[in-house]
Parts: C-alpha cells; structure tokens; sequence
C-alpha cells in the first residue's frame, strides 16, 4: 500500500462552484485543509487489482498526502461470504473522504448461484457492489468524459471532446425487479395499464419485469450538472438523449424535467435527440457533441460507444459524485480472461486525476494530464491495445516518469 500519500478539460479542471450545489460538496467539508484525507483503496477483480498497482506508482511519484486503506470488495467475497459488498467495506468508505475503485466481476443470477459455497446457496442474492454503492451512496452524477488525445493512433477523430452526465442511481438500474411475475402482481398493474394483460397466457415463472424507475428530482438534478459544466466550460449546447416517443411516461418526464431546467440557462441551448438516433450520430460526427445529458442504462451504453471513439475502455475514466462522497472508477470492467499485467491503466490513471481534481489537488491533477499526454503523444510506450507490448506497470512506470 502506498507509503504516502492542455486542453480543457478532462475533468473539470477545478470542480464550477455551481456544479458542486448541484452535485452536492465537491471537497468535503470535515477534511477541512488541516486533516490527511483518509481514501478508500478498493482493488476489486480481475484488471481492477492491476490498474490500481499502476494507480500507486503514480500516486506515490506525485506526492499525495493521503492515507489509503484497502477495503474488501469483489467476487471472491460473494464466493465466500455472500455479499461482494461487505459490510465492513461499507463502513470503511463512511469513514473515508472518497474512494479509488478497480474493477469488479459481475455475472447472471444463476451463474453467480453457481458459484457461492455449496453451504451458502440459497441465503443470499447477488447485487452488483458498485451499484449498491450508488445507490448507498446517492452517487447520481456519473461524468463519464471522452476526449481524444493527440498522437493516439486509435481515434476516430482528433477532435472529439465530449463528456456525457448518466444519472446513476435510477433507471432500469434502480433495482426493482421481478421474476416470476405472480398473477396477483400482474393483476395489480392491470389495474393501472391494460397492457399487461397481453401477457395473460405467459406463465409466471416465464416472465420477468425490471422497473424503469425515473423521477424529477433525479432527472432535473443530472440535467442540471451537465448545464452547470457547460457554463463554466463555455458549451454552447446541452444535448439530452433519451426515447419519449415510445417511452413516453419515463422518457417523457426525463425530457421535460430537462426543458424546465434549461430555462435556467438561456445563454446554452438545450438540444433534444433520440437515443438510437444519437448512437448514430456520435458515429457521424462526434466532434459536434460536447455535453449529453441521459439516464442510467443509455449513458452506460452512450459512453461505451463514445470511448471508443477515442482508443477504447484504456482510455475512458469516470467519476460518481454525490453530495457528500465520490467514487472514482476507470470505465471498463474487470477482464476476467486478460493475462495478468497487460491492461492498459491510461483509463486508470486518468481517474486518478479526476480524483485530484474533487479533492482540489489541480496542480497535481494537471501535472498528472501532461504526464500522460506525453507518453501517448511521444508514443515509446504502449500497451497491446494501442499496437505495443509494455505492461501495464511499464506505462504508469513511463507517466511516472514525466511527473
């Protein structure tokens, strides 16, 4: 465990004033400029555990003066003891200020059934941690930017610059779910939606329904930060993406909460797409987006196609901000079957900075863009996704370097 601790922007560059009400403190308040933050250190599975070596290497050269302390997260703890998310972890981050997270194994219901100790099987579900600590945590605002870095032989563009704002803690991710769907469930909906009732003959153990949970509050709240970082960043436009002419009640309240907070903002024009058309035109012409706004599932797909746009998963950080905590995690997920020491920690070390960021370390946060700018532009030191053979811990060894 560590011993201590160019262009606009990637991050935000110094959190706008206005961006922290509405996602709540940015720094938060109990550090108070004189105690050593406390930062929750969550290696999780698979990649997670590499990325975050490659995290140390550079935190330690550029100097941070934190204390991490490592937290138990993952699959070998569902495997275990039932709960990927333990308590004990739980109570760790309430103490911390913020947190550094790798990656984390998730899998179906009856794989992840498959796979608890036999004397375990049966006593408990399996629930993605990094959800529940959204959810926990009212992590809502996940800022996923995408931005192309000069000399990256895998942009699309030179030019792509955008950051997308997925509300994080709603959607179809809200958690509510059934299967099977009993008829005195179904009878109950058929009271409100006569739509159901087309499903009559289909068996209750045959069918399943996941809630789209959308409300105003957390739809004005995301819109509201993504128009919050166009100001300060001078976007001449908001685009909110979303499907209210087949989704229409939850789509539809998306959208208008949207409308209402863009009256908040006449200097910024808020520009409306549907999501199967924005996939389209983010392929067209990416460089014409800069700020989109969307909900849960449609940003987690939005972002995928978007980093790739730009060179991949290595490439693409995130932050979940809420109002009193954040997490900060690279995009991609845990890569089970990559051999050990190959990943590319670019997205890892690019979420270090936003971490430096919240936490008001902008010198460091920006020494620690220029240093990977660098590597990428001189191009010596490349992982096997970008066309080299370095390793993972060669690359942060390589960013480390230029610090």
């Amino acid at each position: 465990m560590l011993s201590r601790a160019l262009r606009a922007p990637l991050g935000l560059r110094g959190w706008p004033a206005a961006l922290s009400r509405a996602a709540g403190s940015v720094r938060n308040s109990s550090t108070g400029g004189s105690r050593r933050r406390r930062i929750a250190w969550l290696p999780g599975d698979g990649i997670g555990v590499d990325v975050m070596n490659a995290a140390e290497v550079v935190l330690a050269k550029i100097g941070l003066d934190a204390e991490f302390v490592p937290g138990d997260i993952g699959w070998h703890f569902w495997v275990n003891e039932g709960n990927a998310f333990p308590e004990r972890t739980v109570q760790l981050l309430k103490s911390t200020d913020c947190a550094l997270f790798g990656a984390i194994t998730s899998k179906p219901k009856g794989e992840a059934n498959k796979e608890i100790r036999p004397d375990l099987r049966g006593k408990f579900t399996y629930t993605s941690p990094i959800v529940l600590m959204r959810q926990m945590f009212n992590l809502y605002v996940n800022m996923r930017p995408c931005q192309a870095f000069p000399g990256n032989s895998l942009n699309f563009r030179e030019d792509i610059d955008l950051v997308i704002f997925r509300e994080n803690t709603e959607g179809l991710y809200a958690g509510v779910e059934f299967r099977p769907v009993a008829r005195a469930l179904r009878t109950e909906m058929a009271k409100y939606s006569s739509a159901i009732k087309k499903f009559d003959s289909i068996a209750d153990e045959d069918m399943a329904v996941t809630l789209r949970l959308i409300t105003r509050e957390g739809s004005e709240r995301i819109v509201r930060a993504a128009f919050e970082y166009a100001k300060k960043y001078n976007k001449p436009h908001v685009t909110v993406s979303e499907k209210p002419n087949v989704l229409r009640e939850t789509s539809g309240l998306f959208v208008e909460a949207a409308r209402k907070v863009a009256q908040d903002y006449p200097g910024i024009k808020l520009q409306e797409t549907n999501i199967d058309a924005q996939c389209m035109l983010l392929v067209q012409r990416p460089q014409d987006y800069g700020v989109i706004a969307t909900s849960n599932l449609f940003g987690d797909i939005l972002s995928d196609l978007a980093c790739q746009l730009v060179g991949g998963l290595g490439f693409a950080p995130s932050a979940n901000i809420g109002p009193n905590y954040a997490v900060f995690e690279p995009t991609h997920g845990s890569a089970p079957t990559l051999p050990k020491n190959t990943a590319n920690p670019t997205a890892m070390l690019l979420t270090v900075q936003l971490m430096l960021e919240w936490l008001g370390e902008l010198e460091k946060a920006q020494r620690l863009r220029s240093a990977i700018a660098t590597v990428i532009r001189e191009g010596k030191v490349r992982t096997a996704d970008a066309g080299g053979s370095a390793t993972t811990l060669e690359l942060a060894r390589a960013v480390a370097a230029k610090l």
